[in-house]
């Protein structure tokens, strides 16, 4: 098995870590209902994806 040769300073450590933060989720506007939903994903309001209906009405729980 692999084995480091040296012990990992404290700032290489840390600067490992630096990208591993939580962001917050993005958001846009639906552009059939403008209601807030995730890029790349079906608007749960409305059911609409890209200018057309995907899960109609009556699907969406």
């Amino acid at each position: 098995m692999a084995v480091p040769k040296r012990r990992k300073s404290h700032s290489k450590t840390r600067l490992g870590r630096a990208n591993k933060a939580l962001t917050k989720p993005r958001f846009i506007h639906c552009s059939n209902c403008g209601a807030a939903t995730q890029p790349h994903r079906v608007c749960e309001a409305c059911g609409y994806f890209q200018g057309r209906v995907v899960v109609s009405q009556e699907e969406a729980p």
